[in-house]
């Protein structure tokens, strides 16, 4: 460690003799008493930039999630637990230490040691791994793809350029953290395959990848037996929030329309990732978590439109439901307008006079058949217990809102946008949120969502606002 010694009195009559105009006698000196010596930093995972993009073309050698004994179909609800607490600002118990109220879990001056403690604590951060991997292929995939004349013409700077680059820097830390986490097992790079032609499409992908991986996290960070590991994702996953806002920013949206940011289970985080992975190494560590099948949402509001709700059949494929330009006239283009309230290029901040969806608006579905092969090497197969979903599930914010499906016939249906608020003053339903089918209008909460999963046909992302 550098020892500073400075001459406090030398430097204060420096700054008398230069006030007063007298010659300078002395001036402030630094000495060093010891040599710097380096910190030690641990190194950053293996990582390469990939140089494969593109569909898998091989056959499996293995199919279906990794799998044990099943006790149950489903796991039977349970009475809340019994808490006598009686939550009046009083303290009712001895302080362990002064200025410390007693309670809290792991604060009796345990080590941590930060690693996984249960199946379910490796299954969920592998799944976050391998959202981390796929953000750090993403973006520098954008920026070797792209050229810089063509994120110009997007309104996109070499600074904000920059800044893509420094969150694909910031993935290497996750990953590194998460690798490090799960030992030698932890999954490694795959090669990935993404549904964008154009700078537009990119970012509005990488706007709808961070939000899945942000609030795939959400959902099991506090169910996770390893607090300590919640408390190292906790903080790597409140950058990708930003990350998030930052795209939403970049695609000329309002940046933070919602008051909360949703969670979901990791099968609903796993479907929606799975379809972007081409192929991975052949050892390489499989995931327990469902796949469910695509939806479709045949009418998804594009951003990139002037009336971002008049679109159809206007994204680049399903789960994600990423918005295609390729049908969109200059004048009905909204970046190509200057008008306050039109205008969708990048910016801190954008306010729509059109709402890209509002309650009332028929959205109209369509989905996939269970059992088809996807993710890494085809090797994962989409299954549900769902025999015909007859709900749309809103899942966003606090809540969960069921509407009928109408119209039921051939895999296709439409549902009915709803007029739902988390709390006065706050709409339900805006910002990249997940449209859910079910077959029941299950009453779940955020803490017991995954209590869905076994009535959950598929879903997909729907950018509400």
């Amino acid at each position: 460690m550098v020892a500073l010694k400075v001459s406090t009195g030398a430097a204060l009559l420096g700054f008398v003799a230069r006030s007063l105009a007298v010659p300078v006698v002395s001036e402030a000196t630094t000495t060093f008493s010891a040599e710097a010596t380096p910190a030690v930093v641990p190194p950053d995972v293996p990582h390469t930039n990939v140089t494969s993009h593109g569909p898998y073309t091989g056959t499996p050698t293995t199919t279906g999630a990794l799998l044990t004994d099943v006790l149950a179909a489903s796991i039977a609800p349970l009475p809340p637990k019994p808490n006598p607490y009686p939550s009046d600002g009083e303290l009712h118990a001895p302080e362990p230490a002064p200025y410390t109220p007693a309670g809290g879990t792991d604060t009796n001056g345990t080590i941590p040691d930060y690693k996984v403690k249960s199946d379910f604590d490796y299954e969920s951060i592998a799944l976050g791994l391998y959202q981390e991997w796929i953000e750090l292929d993403l973006f520098h995939w954008g920026l070797a793809t792209f050229s810089p004349e063509e994120f110009e013409e997007a309104g996109l700077t070499a600074e904000d350029r920059y800044l893509i680059e420094f969150m694909a820097d910031q993935e290497v830390g996750h990953a590194t953290l998460l690798s490090n986490i799960l030992g030698p097992s932890a999954p490694v790079q795959c090669t990935y395959n993404y549904p964008v032609t154009n700078i537009r499409e990119f970012i509005d992908f990488c706007q709808k990848l961070t939000r899945f991986g942000e609030s795939g996290v959400y959902g099991f960070l506090n169910h996770l037996d390893a607090h300590d590991v919640g408390q190292l994702l906790l903080q790597s996953i409140t950058t990708e929030a930003r990350q998030q806002m930052i795209f939403r920013q970049f695609e000329g949206l309002f940046p933070m329309p919602v008051w909360f940011e949703v969670g979901i289970p990791q099968s609903w985080a796993w479907t929606l990732l799975a379809p972007y992975i081409s192929s991975c190494p052949a050892n390489q560590t499989r995931l327990a978590w469902q796949n469910y099948p695509a939806v479709y949402i045949l009418n998804q509001p594009n951003p990139a439109r002037i009336n971002g709700s008049s679109a159809w059949n206007e994204t680049t494929g399903p789960y994600t439901n990423t918005l295609s330009t390729a049908d969109i006239k200059p004048e009905e283009d909204c970046s190509a307008s200057k008008e306050v309230g039109v205008n969708c290029s990048p910016a801190i901040t954008r306010n729509r006079s059109e709402p890209l969806s509002y309650p009332g608006r028929q959205v109209f579905l369509q989905w996939d058949e269970p059992g088809k092969p996807i993710g890494p090497n085809n090797s994962y197969i989409t299954n549900t217990t769902v025999a015909q979903p007859t709900f749309a599930a809103w899942v966003t914010q606090l809540n969960v809102t069921y509407t009928p499906l109408q119209n039921v016939s051939d895999n296709t249906a439409y549902t009915i946008q709803p007029n739902v608020s988390t709390f006065a003053g706050d709409p339900g339903i805006n910002g990249t949120m997940f449209l859910v089918l079910t077959d029941l209008d299950l009453y779940v909460t955020p803490y017991n969502i995954s209590m869905l999963n076994p009535h959950v046909y598929g879903l997909a992302l729907y950018q509400s606002g």
